[in-house]
């Protein structure tokens, strides 16, 4: 396989969510993964289709292994040893378990080592279950969600599995190939879905902080409590999307939509009637006649 990442030998712990987009990502940039599967029939997801996550798996071989058997960890062993990364998001203390914790690393000093877990590997909630809505409820993120007057709304599994897990681990991995191409020596990479969620609102956090993010209540600019960055109805029941946050866009969104007579855009207390304009105008014509 081609790519940046061509010659990188990876193994994939078994596991769900960001363990198997993460290293779906590592071999769309053309490593070599082999993902180290749980014998016997997938397990049905949430639908009732067998490996319903199928998805994750692509670009990757598969090797069948039993983590309970003695013979088939040392399989795994060998598998790790001679990688270049192992991507594991067991709970703490499973890897360490089987004897395959990060001691291995003194047998294999290349080793990049990246663990992914939802609290991180110690503290009150390590070995707590979550799911990534647990994940945003703690950091204050889902707080942020949603316009005003309405329940904060769960972003599918993007913030914190994907965006927060997943894709902080890759940053992570890429960042310690980066150093062992200098030192000669890899890394322990400790990714937390609660951590990245935090740092994900990083923009938010400091609105806040500089006034510019107020209360659920208020509603905020990137919320869909903006009448100009939101989503309106149209007459087939499907939606069309605004941002038109500057200027420039404003006046083209409203001398398109020919409305005229509009409160100040800017302030909150119009938001509402401002967006009751919008979605009338919408309203009147299909989503494809719009577009």
């Amino acid at each position: 396989m081609s790519g940046p990442l061509a010659g990188v030998r990876v193994v994939e712990m078994p596991g769900l969510g960001p363990t198997p987009h993460a290293c779906m990502l590592l071999a769309d940039l053309g490593a070599d993964v082999i993902r180290i599967r749980r014998p016997g029939p997938d397990l049905p997801g949430p639908d009732g289709i067998p490996d319903a996550d199928a998805g994750l798996y692509r670009s990757r071989r598969t090797v069948d292994a039993d983590v309970k058997d003695p013979d088939d960890v040392a399989r795994i062993r060998e598998l790790i040893r001679r990688a270049d990364i192992v991507v594991e998001g067991f709970r703490p203390g499973v890897m360490e378990r089987l004897g395959l914790g990060p001691e291995i690393c003194s047998d294999a000093p290349q080793l990049i080592y990246a663990r992914m877990t939802g609290w991180g590997q110690d503290g009150d909630r390590a070995a707590s279950a979550g799911h990534d809505i647990n994940y945003l409820a703690v950091t204050g993120v889902l707080e942020a969600m949603g316009p005003a007057g309405a329940p904060p709304v769960p972003p599918l599994s993007l913030v914190g599995d994907f965006g927060g897990g997943s894709m902080l681990l890759v940053v992570g991995v890429l960042a310690a190939l980066h150093d062992r191409a200098r030192t000669g020596r890899g890394q322990v990479i400790d990714a937390a879905m609660v951590d990245g969620a935090g740092l994900l609102g990083a923009l938010q956090w400091s609105w806040k902080a500089a006034g510019r993010w107020g209360s659920r209540d208020q509603g905020n600019l990137l919320d869909g409590s903006a009448p100009f960055y939101a989503t309106y109805r149209c007459a087939d029941d499907k939606f069309v999307a605004v941002g038109a946050l500057e200027e420039k866009f404003w006046r083209n969104l409203i001398d398109t939509l020919g409305i005229g007579d509009l409160p100040d855009r800017w302030d909150r207390a119009a938001w509402p009637v401002i967006s009751a304009a919008l979605q009338a105008r919408f309203g009147s014509r299909t989503r494809d006649e719009w577009g």
